[in-house]
């Protein structure tokens, strides 16, 4: 059926639905089963296998299975036994990482599908002849669903009723301007989707109006769903640090292979095996280049996100952890997210009478302007069973519905009783709603709105005493909306602010307050501490606006507090002059926030911006970092948004920031940890070869320190709990390189450390003992043990013993695996003999432990006299 062509009637006769009622339960059980979710059938995943096999693709891998290959060769042409043992290792540890990597990919696709059932859309849908909100994938054909700008459309559907309806269909039909919608509009059999007035599509987007509409299509059955091979998701890019970190390891790979093949020509000069040269060389540079650093950033990244997740906030993009970590500026809406999103109407005017508090008492005055107020809604409030309120729609609106309904005006009743025939839907500009509704064979107009708006459109009342008491309202951080009326003989041939909006008769105005959340100023109170800006955005009254402002800590003396109209006067030169000084913006409009982000910007900072609105998207876009609103905002923009918050709280970006200088801090931790220990070990090995013709540590040694120590503790050092001072310290600059604050000089330091530390338990050893062997079970025993007692240090720019040693579980659990790794190939007879290693002197192990702890001495000392600063 072209349900396009087709009379409304037909259509729902054919979905065996109605128009009121919407589908019984039972039905759209039925109906989901046969026609599956709603969601389009995602991409193929990767098999096992494949995955498995994608993991070899890395250069050094396949330089480290020829190594294993040509040893294999050997071992088979020299018949020995023990010789299989080292192309078996290699072939172990390359299978180690490869399962390692797969059970990795599993876990980040896992996580990601979490984060998408977490911010899937919803729909607003008529079931049993009741309104609810639902998951958008629960809807089947024959729903009946409403429709609000803000919304992405959950799936195909014909439209029943429709007012100033427009949809965003560029992904659909390429056009950038929105398209007029009008449930009466007559479709011809073959129009294109473009011209199809009638109905709206699955991924489109509302820009304006509402609508009521009947579900026609759903899943991969839907125009969308038609072309999903040409929407499928893109692919995960890498962040900036993710590539400066691969590029850094291409640099140290050149380096470290140089540095491979003088091992290699000094070997073979000096009459060493070709065959244990050589393994030793490609040993050494597997173990030199850290080609698993991106792989573990990521890692780090995921965890940070997860945690986050913990935390209510939702990240869409991983750079945005990144970005986080350098938030110089948070530019937040109030209501609802410095606020409690709370709305309640506590004061009301009517004209000529006084200010009455909303109580049980009130005038019959006060009861007609609720009454008005409410059919001028489209706000519901659902009282739940277990007591509690739903509050569907404008938290504003949903104030005034439920003031109306404690009076005994139930939304559904006076709806049915008082039914609305036209309405003109509030937009940010006219900053005005009107409904026309037939009341006792009457039209009646009703315009809800900002005072300072609908006053130039009445005729009739006290308007100067009606802006005293604004004020007067505003004064006390209420924010006030206006009711006005008239009445009219016949309705317009079109809805239109010129034709309804005027000559109205002043009625009154409601008061309501959304108090300040609790955590909030204290939030402000860590934003300021931690050097960051906090600047609210709002649209109410800019006394209202400055009054919360001044309670929570965002306005201070000497501040200004500047209202849209002001900004609009304003050249960009004049506003980036004045902007620093500025704390407040009220009565602001989507362009203004635009130009706000672009004026921080400009003065070089990072800039956080909220929004929940469909004109937020481009202010969320153009901001270093978008954050939109879960509870309140609309799907346009959290698609726009790099993050979302699921509580709608500001406290919550405060978090997300500490959580993203926390991830930022744990990365350059494991950047510092896993590339001292690799430069160690290729200067200890360089050095022997070219001072005494010699290799302090074997080519399955070298492997088996890489396995132990680049793994495991890395990956537990980047779980490190966030510094509880890292909002001490002022942003770090946008551009800031990962080697800052001296850390490139301290790895190279903590390098030729280990190096000293590997060469000096190597020269002990062969001293001690006469034997080349026992040197290097000595070198492997101190450089294997103090790289992994390394990560303790590095989990901090504090003492070790201040933080508390052994107060990250994750890494003492790593740490205890991997001395067990290294004490089972020091120990165990047979399997010490495979690796080339030999049982040493008591008086050996114990100067071999002292080496060991050589690191943690060192790097006290370092902190304790500022050498190392405690900075990210």
């Amino acid at each position: 059926m072209l349900f396009h062509s087709e009379k409304i009637e037909n259509v729902l006769k054919t979905l065996e639905t109605d128009a009121v009622k919407g589908l019984e339960s039972k039905s759209a059980e039925k109906l989901r089963e046969k026609y599956g979710e709603n969601t389009l059938t995602p991409k193929k995943p990767k098999s096992m296998l494949r995955r498995f096999f994608d993991q070899f693709k890395d250069v050094m891998i396949l330089i480290l299975l020829a190594a294993a290959v040509v040893s294999f060769v050997i071992a088979c042409v020299e018949q020995n036994p023990m010789e299989f043992f080292e192309p078996a290792l290699i072939l172990l540890i390359v299978v180690l990482n490869a399962i390692m990597g797969v059970a990795q990919e599993s876990k980040a696709e896992k996580a990601l599908a979490a984060l998408k059932n977490l911010s899937a859309p919803h729909a607003r849908v008529i079931r049993d002849g009741n309104e609810s909100v639902i998951d958008a994938k629960a809807l089947v054909p024959g729903d009946i669903i409403k429709l609000e700008a803000g919304d992405f459309v959950p799936a195909d559907a014909r439209l029943i009723s429709s007012a100033a309806l427009k949809s965003e269909e560029s992904a659909l039909t390429g056009e950038s301007v929105p398209s007029e919608k009008n449930f009466a509009a007559e479709v011809a059999e073959d129009a294109p989707l473009g011209d199809r007035d009638n109905m709206v599509f699955s991924g489109c987007s509302i820009t304006y109006g509402t609508a009521l509409a009947v579900v026609t299509a759903t899943g991969m059955d839907t125009q969308m769903g038609k072309i999903a091979n040409l929407l499928e998701g893109e692919g995960e890019a890498q962040t900036p640090l993710q590539k400066k970190l691969a590029n850094l390891g291409k640099y140290l790979g050149v380096v470290a292979l140089v540095a491979c093949a003088v091992v290699f020509i000094v070997g073979i000069v000096n009459g060493i095996s070709p065959l244990e040269i050589f393994m030793t060389a490609v040993s050494l540079a597997v173990s030199a280049i850290p080609e698993g650093l991106p792989a573990i950033v990521t890692i780090v990244l995921s965890i940070g996100v997860q945690r986050m997740v913990k935390k209510n906030a939702l990240i869409r993009r991983l750079p945005a952890v990144e970005t986080l970590g350098s938030a110089s500026v948070i530019c937040s809406d109030k209501t609802g997210t410095l606020t409690q999103n709370r709305m309640t109407l506590t004061k009301a005017y009517t004209d000529s009478a006084e200010l009455e508090v909303i109580s049980k008492d009130n005038s019959e005055e006060v009861k007609k302007l609720l009454l008005y107020g409410a059919l001028c809604c489209d706000g519901a409030v659902v009282m739940k069973d277990d007591g509690s309120v739903q509050h569907i729609g404008d938290p504003t609106e949903t104030a005034i519905v439920l003031a109306a309904q404690n009076k005994g005006y139930i939304k559904d009743e006076i709806n049915a009783r008082y039914k609305r025939v036209m309405e003109i839907p509030f937009d940010s500009d006219r900053k005005l709603m009107t409904t026309v509704v037939e009341m006792d064979g009457r039209f009646v107009v009703i315009t809800k709105g900002a005072f300072d708006m609908m006053s130039p459109l009445c005729v009739k009342g006290d308007l100067k005493k009606a802006k005293k008491i604004t004020e007067s309202m505003s004064g006390d951080a209420l924010r006030v909306l206006a009711i006005s009326y008239k009445v009219i003989d016949a309705l317009p041939e079109e809805a239109t602010p010129e034709a309804l909006e005027n000559n109205l008769i002043f009625m009154g105005l409601v008061g309501m307050i959304d108090p300040p959340r609790p955590e909030a100023k204290e939030a402000v109170a860590v934003c300021r501490k931690a050097g960051i800006r906090p600047i609210m955005i709002t649209g109410d009254h800019v006394v209202t606006a400055t009054a919360i402002a001044r309670e929570l800590g965002i306005f201070r003396e000497g501040d200004r507090a500047v209202t849209g109209a002001e900004l609009d006067k304003m050249t960009d030169s004049e506003l980036d002059s004045a902007v620093e000084g500025i704390s407040v913006y009220a009565r602001v409009s989507p362009e203004n926030k635009i130009r706000i982000v672009k004026a921080w910007q400009r003065k070089g900072q990072v800039v956080s911006m909220t929004g929940d609105g469909v004109n937020d998207a481009p202010a969320l876009k153009a901001a270093d970092i978008g954050c939109a609103m879960g509870i309140t905002g609309t799907d346009v923009a959290k698609g726009a948004a790099d993050m979302t918050l699921t509580d709608d709280n500001f406290a919550t970006i405060v978090d997300a920031v500490k959580e993203g200088r926390g991830i930022y801090a744990n990365i350059k931790k494991v950047v510092g940890f896993l590339l001292g220990t690799n430069i160690g070990e290729v200067v200890a090995v360089f050095i022997a070869m070219l001072v005494w013709h010699e290799s302090p540590l074997l080519s399955m040694q070298l492997l088996w320190i890489n396995l132990v120590t680049d793994s495991l503790p890395a990956i537990a050092l980047g779980m490190e709990a966030v510094e509880s001072d890292v909002m001490d310290k002022a942003p770090k600059p946008k551009n800031e390189g990962i080697f800052a604050h001296g850390l490139g000089v301290r790895v190279v330091l903590q390098g030729l450390m280990f190096a000293a530390l590997a060469l000096g338990g190597f020269v002990i050893g062969r001293s001690f003992t006469g034997s080349l062997a026992a040197g290097q079970t000595m070198a492997f025993m101190v450089l294997a043990l103090s790289q992994v007692i390394q990560a303790f240090n590095m989990r901090s720019d504090h003492s070790l013993f201040r933080i508390g040693p052994f107060s990250n579980k994750a890494l003492n659990g790593a740490a205890a695996l991997s001395i067990l790794m290294v004490l089972l190939v020091l120990l165990v007879p047979g399997l010490n003999t495979a690796f080339g290693l030999v049982y040493l002197p008591a008086e050996l192990y114990l100067i071999g432990v002292g080496l060991v702890f050589v690191p943690v001495v060192i790097m006290e000392l370092s902190k304790l006299f500022g050498l190392i600063k405690n900075k990210t």
